[in-house]
């Protein structure tokens, strides 16, 4: 909850499959103490997740370089995401940007709200090594986009885990200086929530990991009520 108290869900490659078999669209593994250990993310399972999975997934964690990025590509990933690491060489994107295209170059923020102002959090996935990135929010979604990020998640930190409906004035503040899709993730907790951010903060995409791992929220159901609100999903 709120980045803190991580708990073990179930194996990789079962949850991708039944991720796969509810409909989910895409999905993104995240090795959260990658960057705060100093490593890149295993690529074995990497390989195994794409002899499994049908429909496009991203990978996160610890790629520092071009060359890790490939390794990470050639394993079967269409995106390789970046946090921690793009906030220490902020070069790093224009240099996978221009190796890759800007389609295969996720930001990941990590965003916490501090004295009314939005501030970008970096190793957030080890509570001894997070702490606060001295950068705004949205001095950085404009400057990621800059260097050539073709997607930015916006990790609310304050809502995560928590189910009470994402941050809809953050991602409404980002969403204003954000020309790329724009993913919003922390805080669902039912449907409405869903429909909820994407009529009101005009995101591209909603991300969610707990509700679905609990079995709390079905993805044909939630898809069903999407599309009955008025808004576009693949069926």
């Amino acid at each position: 909850m709120r980045f803190r108290d991580h708990r073990v869900v179930g194996d990789i490659l079962e949850l991708a499959a039944r991720y796969r078999d509810a409909g989910a669209d895409e999905l993104v593994f995240y090795d959260i103490s990658a960057s705060p250990e100093g490593r890149s993310v295993d690529r074995s399972w990497i390989t195994r997740v794409a002899r499994t999975l049908d429909i496009p997934f991203c990978v996160a964690g610890g790629i520092r370089s071009v060359a890790q990025a490939e390794e990470v590509l050639a394993c079967g990933a269409e995106k390789i995401s970046v946090n921690s690491p793009a906030l220490e060489c902020p070069d790093l994107i224009d240099a996978l940007s221009e190796r890759f295209g800007a389609q295969c170059v996720v930001v990941g923020v990590d965003s916490q709200t501090v004295d009314n102002e939005y501030r970008v959090q970096q190793f957030t996935g080890d509570v001894a090594h997070s702490r606060d990135a001295s950068r705004s929010t949205l001095d950085w979604v404009v400057e990621a986009q800059r260097r050539g990020a073709g997607e930015i998640v916006l990790n609310c930190m304050s809502s995560d885990g928590v189910r009470q409906g994402f941050d809809l004035r953050q991602l409404r503040a980002v969403r204003a200086v954000c020309r790329v899709p724009l993913v919003a993730s922390g805080g669902a907790g039912s449907a409405q929530h869903f429909s909820d951010v994407f009529y009101a903060a005009h995101v591209d995409a909603a991300l969610a990991a707990s509700v679905f791992h609990s079995g709390d929220i079905a993805i044909p159901s939630l898809k069903q009520h999407l599309r009955t609100a008025g808004i576009e999903v693949r069926l």
